[in-house]
């Protein structure tokens, strides 16, 4: 058995027990706790969901931008346009690079009982790839918006949508987490 395969009933006793962790279950105190393989099991089918969404939307926009290059309308850019499309190019590959990345990880230590390294390194990566997913698409507003707003417009917007791209991917879950955080003393008393 692979790192993510589970029999059956495992799978489905977990999933009660995520729905329970996660708020869905029945009222507090009735929460069964996790053991340590159960909870790094159900972080790894977490990382796998995170990892389908944001892979999905990285390679598409990858591929976006690969093909602006080859259109007619790219030669007639200026310098400081070719500028911001390689600085773009550079931020989606590499993001593309650490999303993926997870992947390869469980491919490489599959069966070497290194799940707990497993899911801390892939966690990390996605926290990584999603800075640099961020960035690359504030760069690709940037690019087209310079292409279609006149004057400063095109920056007052791209600023304004990565202002709103930190407050919904960093901002707010830092936010819930530090009440969450306030709220555990509390409730365990």
């Amino acid at each position: 058995m692979t790192m993510t395969e589970q029999p059956a009933e495992q799978a489905a006793e977990e999933t009660a027990r995520c729905a329970h962790h996660d708020g869905h279950g029945p009222g507090p105190g009735a929460e069964a706790p996790e053991s340590p393989r159960e909870r790094v099991n159900r972080r790894w089918n977490e990382v796998l969901q995170e990892t389908r969404v944001t892979q999905t939307g990285v390679q598409i926009l990858f591929g976006f931008l690969l093909s602006v290059a080859f259109t007619p309308l790219f030669r007639e850019l200026g310098t400081v346009d070719h500028v911001i499309y390689v600085i773009t190019v550079v931020l989606g590959a590499s993001a593309t690079g650490s999303l993926i990345a997870p992947v390869s990880i469980h491919r490489f230590l599959s069966g070497q009982r290194m799940k707990d390294e497993v899911v801390e390194a892939a966690c990390r990566l996605m926290m990584c790839g999603m800075v640099l997913l961020a960035l690359t698409i504030g760069c690709t507003l940037l690019l087209i918006l310079r292409f279609v707003v006149p004057g400063v417009l095109a920056e007052v917007l791209v600023g304004g949508v990565m202002l709103w791209f930190g407050l919904c991917w960093y901002v707010l879950p830092l936010r819930l987490r530090r009440r969450a955080a306030r709220r555990s003393p509390t409730d365990d008393a």
